[in-house]
């Protein structure tokens, strides 16, 4: 449907005031990510002077998912920023690669070795999905996928579970490669695949670790509860990790998932606790009538 600015500068102005619960804040900016067009992506970079790292991470992620190369300076400036935390700039990394435009080398050639891993994995990620891309790769006869997401690698055209595994472990592998086998294994969506990448969690990439968390939120799938339950527990694990399984159990929304969430509210790391309360709306529309989690602002704002 057709919206107006004025609309989308009220739903930023949601996304924009620290006032407001970050829940809400949230689903302002997946309404934008779905609205998309300049004025939506205006809204959005507004808001990387946001105290969450929680919510300018998603900040990242939404421009990446909405391809729009109107967004590359914004993303540029972040992943160049040095005073945001590296889970922000690792975001923004992910999404210059999510974009896909050949331009984008040299920025990510420059930080692929980063003194912040997980911003200089990422960016190794982003230049290789570059690669691929420019081979006219998309012509592979890849697995399906059910999700519309764009993910930092594509997935393989192997479906052997265990051929698939072996790849995904190996840490002499390069991490594109080991994507690329995450990712088919999520399209698998098996008993034998989901375990298989549940082994991933121990991986010594926080990088990688939180991708799969990531993954087993896309599937919604309860047979990766006990994996997402030991990682969020585990106080040891790093904060981009635990906060991806906290969104994760948000998305699969059973019982068990809601009160886990509940005990972490009060959590010592701002990223987790406020990732807590953002899964636990998640939960609460995963089992409301509500037709689209985002959505919902365009009728009280519109």
């Amino acid at each position: 449907m057709a919206v107006s600015d004025a609309v989308i500068q009220n739903i930023g102005k949601v996304l924009n005031d620290p006032a407001r619960p970050l829940k809400e804040r949230f689903r302002a900016l997946f309404t934008l990510r779905n609205l998309g067009g300049e004025a939506a992506i205006q809204c959005i970079s507004e808001c990387f002077n946001d105290e969450s790292v929680l919510l300018k991470h998603e900040l990242a992620y939404c421009l990446g998912q909405m391809q729009d190369k109107r967004a590359i300076p914004i993303l540029r400036n972040v992943l160049e920023n040095h005073n945001q935390d590296p889970i922000v700039r690792h975001e923004a990394g992910e999404a210059l690669g999510a974009i896909g435009d050949p331009n984008l080398r040299e920025i990510l050639e420059k930080y692929q070795h980063d003194p912040a891993i997980e911003v200089a994995e990422t960016c190794q990620i982003a230049l290789q999905r570059l690669d691929w891309v420019a081979n006219d790769s998309s012509k592979e006869n890849l697995s399906k996928s059910l999700y519309s997401s764009v993910d930092p690698a594509p997935p393989s055209a192997d479906e052997n579970v265990e051929n698939l595994r072996r790849i995904y472990m190996d840490e002499s592998q390069p991490l594109f490669e080991r994507y690329r086998a995450m990712f088919s294994l999520r399209n698998l969506g098996t008993t034998e695949s989901i375990n298989a990448l549940g082994e991933g969690l121990k991986a010594r990439s926080a990088l990688f670790r939180h991708e799969v968390a990531f993954v087993f939120g896309q599937m919604q799938d309860e047979r990766s509860v006990p994996f997402l339950k030991s990682t969020l527990e585990d106080t040891d694990e790093h904060e981009m990790v635990r906060h991806e399984a906290a969104e994760a159990l948000g998305s699969i929304a059973t019982e068990e998932c809601t009160e886990l969430l509940k005990r972490y509210l009060n959590d010592p790391r701002r990223v987790v606790r406020e990732s807590c309360e953002v899964a636990l709306d998640m939960s609460e529309y995963e089992n409301s009538p509500e037709f689209q989690y985002a959505n919902t602002l365009l009728t009280v704002e519109g």
